[in-house]
Parts: C-alpha cells; sequence; structure tokens
C-alpha cells in the first residue's frame, strides 16, 4: 500500500519540484518506507511506499525498458505471477519482483484495455511519454481511493485529497450540494467530494489525459445474475473462490494477520487464515458491555487458535484522537465505528505490516439485516389492495411513532422512494429544517434513483446490494477501510471484494441469501464445517459504538464547546441544532446520529476550511 500524487500541467510550464514534494509530504503515513519522483516538463508524479513485495527493489515509480512509459501505483495485483509469466514469455524485461511491474509491461500489450486483467485492489496512474498520454484506473469496487482536479490550466490527482490541497492555487470552496447529501448518507456520495473542483475517479472506470481533454470510461460493470441451482452448487462454489481469494490475498514479504470482530465476515477470514498457519487477529471494545464485541472475539480466537491481541476505547480516547481522524478522513464521514477502526488498525501496526478484514461481505453475500425487510414486507402486500388502504388510512389517524405505523408506510412505498442505505441520518423534511433557507436543496432520490433504474427488474433485495455497492460501500465502508489503516502505515486486504468472488455470489438467487431471520445463507452453510453454530449464527453488530451515551456524559462538554467555537452559521440553523442536542440530553430523542454527523463537519470545517489544525 502507497500514496501516490501528480501534476500534469496543460500549458506546458514545467512542473515544480517543491509542489510534488509538497504533495508527499502530506501522505507520508500511506508510505514512510521510501519515496520517489518523476518530472519531465509540464508532467510530475509522486510516490510514497509502504513496503509490501519486492522489499528491496520494487520502489516506484516503475518505468518500462525503454524508460517510456512511468507508473505509479497504490495497491496490489493478486494475479501479478500468472501475469509475469505470460508477459515475459512475449519477451518483457522485469526490473524487479514487485506487483505492479506487470501493469507497465501489460499496458505495453494490451493499452488501456489492460485493467481488464487486472485482479487487485489499486488506484494507479500511468505517463505514455511517446503518445503524451496520461492513463489511470481504480479497482473495480473502489478499495483504493483517486482523487482528481481537472481544469483549463491543470490536471492534479492523488490518493488523498489533502495531497491536492497541499497546492495553493487549489481553492477551498465547500460543495453546497455535497453537503445536503451528506445530512441524509453521512458521507458524499462518489464521485463528488465536499470540495468544489474536486472529484473521485468512479470504481471500475479509467481515464485518458489527451491533448489536455480528460476523457473517463467504465471498463466492468457489476451485474447480478442469479440461478436456478440447488444450494449444493452455491456451497461448492463459494468454498472454492473465497478460499482462493483468501490465499492470493497472503501474498506478502512483510507479517501478516487479520482483525477480528464477532461476525462470520471476520470469523470466516480468520479461519481460512489459521488453515495456512496459525495468525495474529485484533480486537477492539468499549467498557460498555452492549457495546463491545471483545468477549465474542475472545472466544473466536481461542476456537481457532490465533494470537490474540485486543484494546478497550475510553471517551477520553475518542476525544483525544477525533481530529486527528477527520484530518486522516479528508472529507466528513460521520460512521462512529471509523474510530473503532483507527484504534485496531494502530494497535496491529505494532505486529504486523497486513491485515486481512472481513468488508464487502454483507454486500456480497446479502448480510444486512436490512434486507430481511423486503420478506416481511410481503405480509401486508399479499392482502387484497381494499383492505392495505384501510389499513393505511387508520394507521395515519394513530399518534406519530405508533408501533406498526412505519411497518404500513413501508410497505405502501416503492423501494426506490425509500431506501437511501445503512444509513439514513436526516430525511428531506429534516434537512430543510437544519440547513439555512439559501442552501439549495436536493433530495437524496438524486443519487439513488440512477442506481434503481440499473435494476428495476431485479428483486428488492438484489435492488438493496445494488444501491448499497454504489453509495454505502465506497462511501462509506471503503473509505474508513483506507484513511483509518493508512492513517497507521498498515494495509488492509478484504478478500470478500476479489472480483471473481462478486461473479459467483451475484449468481446466487435471494432464497439463499435470506432463510428466514438469517441473512447471508449460502455463506454461513458454506463454511460450517470449520466455524461452529455459536460463531456461524451470530447476529451482525458491526462495531457498535457508545456515542449514544457519551453525548449525554463524557462528551457532553466538547461538544457544547464544538457548538460553540465551531459552528458554521452560513449553512446550518443554530436554534434547531441546538434543541436536538437539549431533547438528546433530556432523553426526548435518541439525535446522537444526526448530532453526531454535524459535529464531524463543524469539525471538518475547522480544520479544511479555517484551516485550524487538529
Amino acid at each position: 500500500m502507497c500514496g501516490i500524487c501528480g501534476i500534469f500541467n496543460k500549458s506546458g510550464e514545467p512542473v515544480s519540484h517543491e509542489k510534488i514534494e509538497n504533495m508527499k509530504k502530506v501522505i507520508v503515513h500511506r508510505g514512510p518506507d521510501e519515496e520517489g519522483s518523476y518530472i519531465n516538463h509540464n508532467i510530475g508524479l509522486g510516490f510514497r511506499r509502504l513496503k509490501i513485495i519486492d522489499l528491496f527493489t520494487g520502489n516506484q515509480p516503475m518505468k518500462n525498458e525503454t524508460g517510456d512509459i512511468v507508473l505509479i501505483c497504490n495497491g496490489e495485483i493478486y494475479n501479478y505471477l500468472t501475469l509475469r509469466e505470460e508477459l515475459i514469455k512475449k519477451g518483457h524485461k522485469f526490473r524487479s519482483t514487485n506487483d505492479v511491474e506487470v501493469i507497465v509491461h501489460l499496458y505495453e500489450e494490451e493499452g488501456t484495455q489492460c485493467v481488464k486483467k487486472l485482479r487487485g485492489m489499486y488506484g494507479f496512474v500511468l505517463w505514455d511519454k511517446k503518445k503524451q498520454i496520461l492513463f489511470g484506473a481504480r479497482d473495480r469496487f473502489g478499495i483504493k481511493p483517486l482523487y482528481y482536479y481537472d481544469s483549463p490550466d491543470q490536471f492534479v490527482l492523488a490518493s488523498e485529497m489533502k495531497s491536492i490541497l497541499a497546492l495553493d492555487e487549489i481553492k477551498r470552496e465547500v460543495n453546497q450540494e455535497s453537503l445536503v447529501h451528506y445530512l441524509t448518507f453521512q458521507y458524499v456520495p462518489e464521485p463528488q467530494t465536499i470540495l468544489k473542483g474536486i472529484k473521485k475517479l468512479p470504481p471500475a472506470s479509467f481515464f485518458v489525459l489527451k491533448n489536455n481533454e480528460l476523457k473517463i470510461q467504465k471498463y466492468w460493470e457489476l451485474e447480478f445474475n442469479p440461478q436456478n441451482k440447488p444450494l449444493s452448487h452455491f456451497v461448492e462454489g463459494i468454498r472454492e473462490t473465497l478460499r482462493e481469494s483468501v490465499h492470493l490475498h497472503t501474498q506478502s514479504d512483510v507479517p501478516w494477520g487479520a482483525f477480528l470482530s464477532s461476525g462470520i465476515d471476520s470469523s470466516l477470514i480468520t479461519a481460512l487464515l489459521s488453515e495456512i498457519k496459525q495468525i495474529s487477529t485484533f480486537s477492539v471494545g468499549y467498557e460498555e458491555k452492549d457495546y463491545s464485541e471483545l468477549e465474542d472475539a475472545r472466544q473466536t480466537a481461542k476456537i481457532l487458535n490465533t494470537v490474540h491481541h485486543e484494546y478497550k476505547i475510553t471517551p477520553e480516547d475518542f476525544i483525544e484522537n477525533l481530529r486527528k481522524l477527520i484530518w486522516h478522513f479528508d472529507e466528513p464521514v460521520a460512521d462512529p465505528s471509523a474510530i473503532s477502526l483507527f484504534f485496531v488498525a494502530r494497535m496491529a501496526s505494532e505486529k504486523i505490516t497486513v491485515t486481512l478484514s472481513g468488508e464487502g461481505a454483507d454486500e456480497v453475500f446479502g448480510g444486512y439485516g436490512i434486507y430481511r425487510g423486503a420478506q416481511s414486507l410481503d405480509y401486508f402486500r399479499n392482502l387484497p389492495e381494499a383492505a392495505q388502504k384501510i389499513f393505511s388510512f387508520f394507521t395515519e389517524l394513530l399518534p406519530e411513532g405508533t408501533p406498526g405505523q412505519n411497518y404500513v408506510r413501508r410497505a405502501r412505498t416503492k423501494l426506490e422512494d425509500r431506501y437511501v442505505g445503512n444509513a439514513f441520518i436526516f430525511d428531506d423534511h429534516l434537512k430543510k429544517k437544519v440547513l439555512q433557507e439559501d442552501i439549495p436543496f436536493h433530495s437524496y432520490k438524486e443519487v439513488t434513483k440512477r442506481y434503481f433504474n440499473q435494476v428495476l427488474t431485479q428483486d428488492e433485495v438484489v435492488q438493496m446490494q445494488y444501491v448499497d455497492f454504489h453509495t454505502w460501500m465506497t462511501g462509506d465502508i471503503l473509505s474508513k477501510a483506507d484513511k483509518m489503516t493508512m492513517a497507521n502505515s498498515i494495509e488492509l486486504r478484504v478478500p470478500f471484494l476479489d472480483h471473481k468472488v462478486f461473479e459467483f455470489a451475484a449468481t446466487i438467487p435471494t432464497e439463499f441469501k435470506i432463510k428466514g431471520k438469517m441473512t447471508k445463507h449460502a455463506l454461513r452453510q458454506s463454511f460450517k464445517d470449520i466455524l461452529p453454530p455459536e460463531i456461524t449464527n451470530r447476529p451482525k453488530r458491526g462495531f457498535p459504538v457508545p456515542t449514544r451515551k457519551w453525548l449525554c456524559n463524557q462528551l457532553k462538554e466538547p461538544v457544547i464547546n464544538i457548538l460553540k467555537n465551531s459552528f458554521t452559521p452560513e449553512y446550518f440553523n443554530y436554534p434547531v441544532v441546538e434543541k436536538m442536542f437539549k431533547d438528546h440530553l433530556e432523553g426526548k430523542a435518541d439525535n446522537s446520529r444526526k448530532l453526531w454527523t454535524i459535529i464531524i463537519f463543524l469539525l471538518w470545517h475547522d480544520i479544511y476550511i479555517k484551516r485550524k489544525g487538529f
């Protein structure tokens, strides 16, 4: 894992060595081991390296035999040994045993279509000196980030937005549309960012900059193709593809281990790794037992005979590191579980350099509890239309919040009109109240509609999976996975998000994903021989954090200070926010997620717009 950055001056003006160095300095945490640069007239590329494969000759930029193709890459290519062998047979000469060098020679063979043969996680940029082409790509699921800024004068790129902001000429202006969407999703949906002018290259896409014109193209589509086959077919296929993926993800010249929570996903990855050798596992939790997964993780570690490490996060830890976390995130991401990921990565970095984790399993195999809702709503939907209308009429006459009222509303509302994903913080009505009147309004449906339109012929579970893949997973799950681990100079790998694993999982029908109250049914059945029932049948918890309680106690005074000293009246209606906090303190409502979303933005604004530092 590494950090990359670059500048292409469209005017032909030479790139300043100092600017490339400044861009590299702010991402040194991504690559503390080595650095490199390439500057040739109006093109400049910078690189920071975290040594993983080929510790001695694997530094970047990488070049071809003649030196006219130059590559910088953040990520790993898991099928590099096969590709390398094929390319050597075709006469290519390699200068190292590093995995990403295959991209250079594969590009010589296949041009921009080389990305279709890569199996891995990556954000890379390649300069073709002869053709005067700047070419870059991002992996299929967006595991690795790639930010860019495109103006009439220059094209700037980096693994992190803060690297682009190291250039004084880049303006820091809040994208108000992104802010409005952030309040609903708790992150900014891609490809936009929180700042005007800076975007993310979409997953499964590549760009070509030629003759000062930028073109972006998709090279892979995420498609679901359920097949009518018995459960045994899917069980066998899952075992085969996931085992292969886990083995490929262990390629490393440095120590590796696994993050371990209480759930099936990380437990399964740990179990498959333990078939190879005894490994180190890492877990974090809290003093508040209702929010801690330590006991369950400890039990799993004992069963799998791992060398287990754990850490209890205190409110003081939380407060002390919060501004640092927000700086590392680049953008406001209001998922409290990011703090858990930061601390487990910090602990693990003392023992290992590569960790495997269970991100992506819920999207790939249908694991979120909200996916069960489609089946539960069928009881109501199977009633005659007249009966549904009568129930709907009378439930609306009941006091707001009456049990069953929300169930009837959901059953009578189309999925595309109500489903946002796993985080639905502010609905459209509340956004209008909390934002100032002069902020242009945008409905969350502007984000989700285009994804629903791609899968309207699929069942509701597949529709939710598809929306989550394109919003929640990239904007939240993978963003925090990359930023929180890289903040601690440790590489996180996600075997569930191997595209071969997904392409097989996409053939599983919903009846084998959701079985009664159990999600990920086919996945659980596939490995029940290596994990006992008390692990395979555990419900999902997902790094719970006691922010609801802390806001009323240890975080109360810090939040009061933030609202007093960091409030942004140009965006938010203070009396509305103040009342939300008061109602939460008095126990009238659980406003913890809404308050946290606003607090994170205020602190981000302090750090990146007001430049108060962290």
